[in-house]
């Protein structure tokens, strides 16, 4: 150590040299940027929605450039989703009156089909952009968005709401800003559920590729280059070779994508853990190390830095991140009468116009076949939430609570979460065809294969996420067996199971789309109930039908939510918040 009136040894002046480590990075950095530049101006081709194409070549020399084209929309659609997370989890659980009104919008969301939200943007997103297949590009990505971002909302509300009450207190002690609290405290508190739900929403986003590049809506069919559109085209042709070498592509795209990318940010998040005492065992990558060693990332985030301070100063004026203790009743009541009252008004208005909309075209009458096909939906969703539940809870700590396995199993279940499962309906229908089993149960195994992850994903979250200070202090005291689950593991994961729970209960209801109609070649499987409603009248351009499937999904969705799993949520929030 240096003494006063002596300057340190010129090693420590030094700027550190440029290292191999660096040039791998810069590599990286601009191959990235070249596929960006190469792939913009195929974004905003010509399009004449009278002729365009309704299928994509099946070469699969085209393959690669279709997975990229994949990709890009999904990574644009990812952080899309994770910037609507951020405003619509903030607004509902920091607004208590906005709260009533997000959530249970956010439950009807969730429930709206892939299907419903096309029918209705297709035309919107091509009209604004005319001429230009960017409309249609803005299409996909929106679709898959709404395959991504209420799972990941649902997880970062619900980390919100049940934030330690120590560092609320600190940050009202600090008198951090709001804009300072949630840069602070929300966003690093939420982080690792944010990143396992991410990975999972953008695994589940797969599974709606098909249906987001092949677009079938108002008796026309839309397809962009894609794996996706590429999948479909294959199926149509029931070509079960083409369809083998895309899943090989996909297996190679997802491993790669979780190599690159998710493994780091699982690795990274762990920084955000909060306890006393660290885990002896920590999830490595060796991209984030790469990255660390690399003084690249430093050189970016540098300029960047004065944005930070600036916003710092310019959201002061927007107040603390506290509120009052208290408050005046008669001003708190009139304020929550006026604010049910416009609530209340705006809902019974677009309810007589949807309603006339469809009285006027004589639909009406629809709604008791729709609701009898939801309840035959309503018994699969229901067959599969139990059976997801006794399965995947147990493999899921197993998975969350051991390090050592999670090195193993994690990246495995990252490739089994991410794999589009509608990938492997074709091999599934020449078994049901085979076997003589009807979609009707058969169905069950298809919706499953795309909602059951969001269980297993919430758990080893949550169950990763117990400090390591509670298990040892478990192991100390020798509890063991079912008391060891019936007083530490079950509520130690429930709050995130309960996430898990109303997401994948959405995702199997999403997915019924796709797996209650399966085409494969000539044949053609169909089950009894809503989601096969709802693709018919899509693909007919039947709106008023699928307003009617849409409106009575978002029935059962809301109605099912509100029963039982807002309860579940709030005795998660009231008893089980570590």
């Amino acid at each position: 150590m240096a003494s006063w009136g002596q300057f340190p040894s010129s090693g420590v002046w030094r700027r550190p040299a440029f290292r191999w480590v660096d040039a791998v990075v810069l590599v990286g950095v601009a191959v990235l940027l070249f596929g960006l530049l190469r792939l913009a101006p195929a974004l905003n081709a010509p399009f004449l929605p009278s002729q365009a194409p309704s299928a994509v070549s099946t070469d699969p020399s085209e393959l690669p450039y279709y997975a990229v084209r994949s990709l890009l929309r999904m990574f644009i659609a990812l952080v899309l989703s994770v910037l609507f997370t951020f405003v619509y989890s903030t607004a509902a659980a920091r607004l208590p009156r906005a709260s009533k009104v997000l959530i249970p919008l956010l439950d009807i969301l969730q429930s709206v089909p892939v299907l419903g939200f096309l029918t209705v943007t297709v035309t919107a997103f091509i009209n604004l952009f005319p001429g230009s297949s960017l409309g249609l590009e803005c299409a996909s990505i929106f679709a898959i968005f709404t395959a991504m971002a209420w799972n990941m909302t649902f997880a970062f509300y619900q980390s919100l709401i049940s934030q330690p009450r120590d560092l609320d207190e600190a940050a009202r002690i600090m008198r951090l800003t709001k804009w300072q609290r949630f840069w602070r405290l929300d966003v690093p508190g939420g982080m690792i559920p944010l990143v396992w739900n991410g990975m999972m929403s953008f695994g589940g986003a797969w599974f709606f590729l098909a249906a987001s590049e092949s677009i079938s809506v108002l008796n026309h069919t839309y397809a962009l280059p894609g794996i996706g559109s590429y999948v479909a085209a294959a199926m149509q042709q029931g070509s079960l070779g083409k369809v083998g070498i895309a899943i090989v592509v996909m297996v190679v795209m997802v491993i790669a994508v979780n190599i690159l990318f998710w493994r780091p940010m699982v690795a990274w998040s762990e920084r955000f853990r909060a306890e006393d005492s660290a885990a002896t065992d920590k999830p490595r990558s060796v991209v984030l190390d790469l990255l660390r060693r690399s003084v690249v990332p430093a050189a970016v985030a540098r300029p960047v830095r004065p944005v930070g301070r600036f916003l710092d100063r310019l959201t002061r004026p927007f107040g603390l991140a506290e509120h009052p203790l208290s408050k005046p009743a008669v001003r708190q009541r009139t304020g929550d009468v006026f604010f049910a009252g416009v609530v209340t008004a705006a809902v019974a208005f677009g309810a007589w116009r949807a309603a006339t909309y469809l009285h006027a075209r004589g639909a009406l009458g629809q709604f008791g076949h729709a609701f009898l096909l939801g309840g035959l939906t309503f018994s699969r969703v229901v067959v599969l939430l139990i059976f997801s539940t006794a399965i995947w809870v147990p493999i899921g700590v197993w998975i969350g609570m051991n390090p050592r396995v999670s090195r193993i199993a994690q990246p495995v279940v990252q490739v089994a979460a991410s794999f589009p499962a509608n990938l492997l309906f074709p091999f599934a229908t020449a078994f049901f065809i085979a076997t003589g089993v009807s979609l009707n149960f058969g169905g069950i195994l298809l919706m499953a294969l795309g909602a059951q992850w969001y269980i297993l994903f919430n758990v080893i979250a949550g169950a990763s996420a117990i400090p390591s200070d509670l298990r040892e202090a478990m192991r100390l005291m020798d509890v063991r067996g079912w008391l060891r689950w019936k007083r530490f593991i079950l509520p130690a994961i429930f709050p995130a199971y309960v996430t898990g729970g109303i997401t994948a209960a959405g995702g199997a209801w999403n997915a019924s789309i796709v797996a209650e109609i399966v085409v494969y070649g000539k044949h053609h499987l169909e089950a009894a109930g809503l989601g096969a409603y709802i693709a018919k009248a899509s693909a007919s351009g039947d709106f008023p039908e699928v307003l009617i499937g849409v409106v009575v999904m978002s029935v059962y969705v809301v109605g099912l939510n509100r029963l039982w799993w807002r309860r579940l949520y709030a005795l998660a929030e009231a008893r089980y918040s570590l």
